[in-house]
């Protein structure tokens, strides 16, 4: 693996490199036909192996409301009841995730869509009840991804693509955070595959002054994120996405890339692409 820029490039097309993108998208790309044309197009260039994860953007909330169930959210978090996951089930399982496939197909890309409960591949606990009744949401703790099986299924010749759902092992889905998915499979799957942790949003990546797409930080190490938040030019919502990057390279994630889910395609081009965020620099 070699470093163009700010970026990290897999040295060889090969599969037996054990290179490994985990990449999550959110709902800047899911809701909008055009952008998920393009990223998936580029998303299929990439070589190695690869994995996407994905959210559900904003057809479960109107799905919910066509159905008359009220979409009830805490600090941006949606609360999941009985009819809610049914909800959820049916779009990110359903509708966002085969459309995703059958479009990765058309590209050339032999993805197989999943949910944690498919193969046993994420198995979590359901969220405790404490101030607050989250429902059926499922936490994800060090034993519930199974690495290996996710490991056979791409030597098998399969892309997975993980929709936000897991289970409980004892019948139960649970609804569960992409961005926390993506890391938790990048940390199991980091001790296998040379393993780059890639979210797109809708920003370049992180920014010094969120109103300017030109303020850009290229690179970003633990001793210069500790220098940022000591500045408060990170704060607010980008911190437990950071810490959460960084908790990943601890625990041996080569890297974490964060930026706009338009560049992707500079990774293949060897063109600087986002944030890199890495071990040191």
């Amino acid at each position: 693996m070699t470093k163009t820029g700010n970026i990290l490039i897999q040295d060889s097309d090969k599969k037996d490199d054990k290179s490994l993108y985990i990449i999550k998208i959110g709902g800047n790309v899911i809701d909008n036909s055009e952008n998920l044309y393009h990223f998936l197009k580029d998303f299929t260039a990439l070589p190695g192996y690869k994995i996407l994860v994905h959210g559900g953007g904003k057809a479960a909330t109107q799905l919910s409301e066509t159905l008359g169930i009220e979409t009830k959210l805490v600090d941006g978090r949606r609360i999941t009841d009985v009819e809610t996951l049914r909800v959820v089930t049916m779009v990110y399982g359903g509708l966002i995730n085969k459309n995703i496939v059958a479009q990765l197909q058309r590209f050339g890309t032999n993805a197989i869509g999943l949910t944690g409960a498919d193969g046993d591949f994420i198995r979590t606990k359901k969220r405790p009840v404490k101030t607050i009744d989250y429902g059926f949401v499922g936490d994800i703790d060090e034993n519930s991804i199974k690495p290996q099986n996710v490991s056979n299924l791409m030597d098998a010749g399969f892309t997975p693509v993980f929709c936000a759902l897991t289970h409980d092992g004892e019948g139960q889905l649970l609804n569960t955070n992409a961005d926390t998915i993506a890391s938790a499979l990048a940390v199991a799957l980091a001790k296998m595959y040379h393993t780059t942790l890639i979210y797109c949003f809708e920003k370049k990546g992180v920014l010094k002054d969120i109103n300017d797409e030109d303020s850009l930080i290229r690179e970003i190490d633990p001793q210069h994120y500790e220098e940022l938040k000591i500045k408060q030019i990170i704060h607010s919502g980008m911190l437990p996405k950071l810490d959460n990057a960084f908790t990943a390279i601890s625990c041996g994630v080569k890297a974490v890339i964060i930026g706009h889910s338009d560049d992707l395609g500079k990774l293949k081009q060897n063109k600087p692409f986002g944030t890199l965020l890495s071990k040191s620099l």
